[in-house]
């Protein structure tokens, strides 16, 4: 079995074109909105980072953070976005500890809370994360849950 390597995005840059594609292929939001926020943080306009979990170099996991993930709570910011593991790679702990190093990096950086919006329950209450309220999503009809790491 091999060992699985934790990164941002900052560390490989070269893994941008890669990862923006990745996200959009899981999520269907377009490659050029990844891009424009790999960017920013690249260049260091924003700190909101981007982290993978790579295996033998091919993405097994990874999440962003960005300003809101589309929902109507503008106010509550930054949000984890794009959660997401390969199928063969989950129930290994990988989107745990890259959800550990997400918030680890905004509060190293002084950005603290941190939020996110998901269906799931049960799950990220094991990374610390804490249910805060119900929002709605960008032209949902049905609330979805929010949580904060504080």
């Amino acid at each position: 079995m091999s060992e699985y390597i934790y990164i941002n995005l900052r560390q490989k840059k070269e893994l941008k074109e890669a990862a923006a594609n990745w996200f959009h292929e899981k999520w269907g939001v377009p490659t050029e909105a990844y891009l424009e926020c790999m960017d920013a943080y690249l260049a260091g306009s924003t700190e909101y980072g981007w982290y993978l979990c790579l295996d033998e170099g091919r993405i097994a996991g990874g999440l962003g953070v960005i300003e809101n993930d589309f929902h109507d709570r503008k106010d509550l910011s930054p949000n984890v976005c794009a959660v997401y593991t390969e199928e063969k790679y989950r129930c290994r702990g990988i989107s745990g500890k890259l959800l550990n190093m997400a918030v680890d990096d905004m509060k190293s950086k002084g950005i603290t809370p941190v939020y996110l919006v998901t269906d799931h329950v049960g799950f990220y209450e094991r990374y610390g994360w804490e249910f805060f309220c119900m929002a709605h999503g960008d032209g949902e009809t049905e609330p979805t849950r929010l949580y904060i790491h504080r």
